[in-house]
């Protein structure tokens, strides 16, 4: 009959703890009024308990903290760290001790060990204590795997792992809108979600614009000559809250210029992310290089420079035009025509020539109206010509003016 060897323990012991933040402690009162048969035993209890904060006994919230009790979560942007012990359970000298740690995600395996160096030796109850970080920069199922090596007395090599899996979730919920003004200008909202079941506190929330773009951030006001953010005094997002932020890019003065080069541009910038949570522990997140749909502007853009808000009744006013050749490679000679509305008159010759215009350039018209008739009145009627190809672009609906009354004063 076979009998097999039992198995051989080992000399070394191998123990793994997360590092984190130690939370409050709390306890759930129980009180009374003083007419109930317990009287005061409850209300004397809860304060000679030493958990409680003098005074105010009731409260569940105390001043002690408490160690975490389990792994707990870990989110998407955060440090992750831990204590690794090897502690030499045996009375033997353990000589040659190597302990490694990996952590193994869906798409790679990373070293997180501080020194691949091995120790000489290691006397009966000492132990080798290392740290490692991480932060954690992928979602789903992470494996901490913690291998130890070492050689016996006797020069028996032994080796043994440990596996610690854990799960990364998702701590925020970003979603994106873009929205294109006619003056090359582009507005981003970020709509950010703590889908957490936390408080966070919002550090800072930023946009990196890409290499053609000035950005601007609308998120504050000014009040006494003072900046003040939108959000108030207090910048907390509690769970499953959403918060707005906006942006406003703007191209440079390098690019701007170049119209064939802006009409194409879908990369706008990234967002960084930085919040804290528990006892100011810290988490950060890049989004990736966000896209927009690039408007189509086809081979000749339209846009208004500057036009007056409001205007008098039956009194000429100023508008002034851009006409830019989106085109990189046709040369265009165009024909400006204009056509009356029922409220709006153009003032001036239609069908002139406006000459030749080279790809990617551009031209300021200065144009004079009428309106003769009261209300929100919408500038139309506009015509190009491109006299080699024979075709004619329609500009209706440019933009909106306020006609009033001559009796009511227009303000500068």
């Amino acid at each position: 009959m076979e009998v097999n060897p039992p198995k051989q323990e080992h000399l070394l012991a191998l123990k793994v703890m997360r590092l984190t933040k130690p939370t409050l402690f709390t306890n759930i009162p129980v009180t009374c009024e003083e007419k109930d048969l317990p009287g005061e035993l409850f209300n004397q209890l809860m304060r000679d308990d030493p958990s409680t904060v003098n005074g105010a006994e009731i409260l569940m919230l105390g001043e002690m903290l408490t160690l975490p009790q389990n792994f707990g979560n870990i989110f998407l942007g955060e440090t992750f760290s831990s204590y690794i012990s090897v502690h030499n359970d045996s009375n033997q000298v353990v000589k040659d001790i190597l302990v490694k740690a990996d952590l193994q995600t869906s798409s790679q395996r990373l070293n997180l060990s501080a020194s691949n160096a091995a120790v000489a030796e290691l006397k009966p109850d000492c132990c080798i204590d290392d740290v490692i970080h991480h932060e954690v920069k992928e979602i789903g199922t992470h494996i901490l795997v913690c291998a130890v090596s070492y050689t016996t007395q006797g020069g028996e090599k032994m080796y043994f792992r440990k596996f610690f899996k854990f799960q990364v979730l998702k701590p925020l919920d970003v979603k994106t809108k873009f929205y294109n003004a006619e003056t090359d200008e582009v507005f981003l909202e970020a709509q950010i979600q703590n889908i957490t079941t936390s408080p966070m506190f919002m550090e800072k929330v930023s946009l990196e614009p890409s290499i053609m773009y000035n950005v601007a951030e609308l998120n504050s006001v000014s009040q006494a000559g003072e900046c003040v953010t939108t959000f108030g005094s207090r910048a907390y997002l509690q769970p499953m809250d959403t918060r707005q932020y906006l942006y406003c890019l703007k191209p440079k003065k390098e690019f701007a210029e170049k119209a064939g080069i802006i009409k194409g541009v879908t990369v706008i910038g990234k967002l960084d992310i930085v919040w804290k949570t528990n006892l100011g522990e810290r988490g950060r997140l890049q989004t990736s290089q966000l896209q927009r749909m690039a408007p189509g502007y086809g081979d000749v853009r339209l846009s208004l420079e500057a036009i007056p808000d409001t205007v008098n009744l039956e009194e000429p006013f100023h508008i002034t035009c851009k006409i830019t050749n989106c085109s990189s490679e046709r040369t265009m000679d165009l024909v400006l025509e204009m056509c009356n509305t029922n409220s709006l008159h153009w003032c001036g010759i239609s069908g002139r020539q406006l000459g030749k215009l080279h790809p990617s350039s551009s031209l300021c018209l200065a144009l004079t109206l009428l309106s003769s008739v009261q209300g929100l009145q919408s500038v139309s009627g506009l015509r190009l010509t491109d006299t080699f190809l024979k075709r004619t672009y329609e500009y209706d609906d440019i933009a909106q003016v306020c006609v009033v009354s001559s009796a009511i004063k227009v303000e500068s």
